[in-house]
């Protein structure tokens, strides 16, 4: 929100949203409250904007007709010319940290595999392994282990943990929201028995007799740059292909009528690192208060 109101303070720009109204810092044109606004943009001609762009959150695509919405956004982002030449205007913002980066290494349900919905499922498996899933419901009927920091929820349902270093405390590479990759180096290392995620999984895979092939970090990262190349391209971004975006707007867009809901609703309190801190409780606190004040 920060950047569109920059950009709107330099002039010449003008803003859309579609889903539920807000109180922002800028002025808007108010599109819609649902999917039947972007089936209204999709049949406006191309605009004359130079770099026009739509920013998708999640509040969009995680409900049961979110791969049509996306489908539809996909149709009037094509139409308006949101993708071409030079330019790729077609945002989504995800919610979840390292989102990104598990969906440029393929980190998706294989062939007969389950997505996150069904796994979540009442006795669709009987063990689940949480890699610092902290977000969601997990029924009561698994075995549940988790690896992760900060004590989370997802610790809290753990039946085992096995406690991960913190963002800090291991050297990574990540890939941010718009796709560029990114590596840190540790600031300090973790305390007690936490260890590096890849380190945990190497010593996990060779109790179960299934050892991985890598010994390091560094043989981890050449196998990784060799199956996916654009990883070793530190503070760069992989060109995407408009053409997908084509393809993705050929989908069914038969959407739902309900409207677009925000899933962010304490703006403090967003991940587990924000949740394990006083000052967001405090902040989080404080906005409550603020909030029954005006209501009443």
């Amino acid at each position: 929100m920060h950047a569109i109101r920059k950009r709107w303070t330099r002039g010449d720009i003008q803003i859309g949203v579609a889903g539920e109204k807000a109180e922002l810092t800028y002025p808007v044109n108010y599109i819609g409250a649902g999917p039947e606004s972007l089936k209204q943009l999709a049949d406006h001609m191309p605009v004359t904007a130079e770099r026009p762009m739509f920013i998708i959150g999640q509040g969009a695509l995680n409900r049961p007709d979110g791969a049509q919405v996306l489908a539809a956004a996909a149709a009037a982002a094509k139409a308006l010319g949101v993708v071409k030449d030079g330019w790729n205007g077609f945002n989504i913002l995800h919610t979840e940290a390292s989102q990104v980066g598990a969906l440029d290494i393929g980190f998706v349900p294989g062939e007969g595999g389950k997505d996150t919905g069904a796994m979540l499922e009442p006795g669709a498996l009987d063990v689940l392994f949480l890699l610092g899933v902290d977000e969601v419901e997990v029924p009561e009927d698994a075995f549940v282990i988790y690896q992760g920091t900060h004590g989370d929820r997802g610790a809290h349902r753990a039946d085992v943990i096995l406690p991960g270093a913190a963002y800090t405390e291991k050297s990574a590479i990540y890939v941010n929201t718009e796709g560029r990759v990114q590596m840190c180096e540790r600031a300090a290392f973790p305390p007690g028995d936490a260890r590096e995620d890849w380190a945990i999984l190497r010593a996990l895979s060779a109790s179960l007799g299934a050892t991985l092939d890598y010994d390091s970090l560094s043989q981890l990262r050449a196998k990784l740059f060799k199956a996916v190349p654009h990883m070793a391209a530190i503070d760069e971004i992989e060109a995407g292909d408009a053409a997908d975006l084509g393809k993705l707007g050929k989908g069914s867009a038969k959407t739902n009528s309900a409207g677009f809901a925000n899933v962010i609703r304490d703006f403090y309190l967003t991940n587990p690192i924000a949740r394990a801190s006083k000052v967001m409780a405090e902040c989080s606190a404080l906005a409550r208060t603020r909030a029954a004040e005006a209501a009443e």
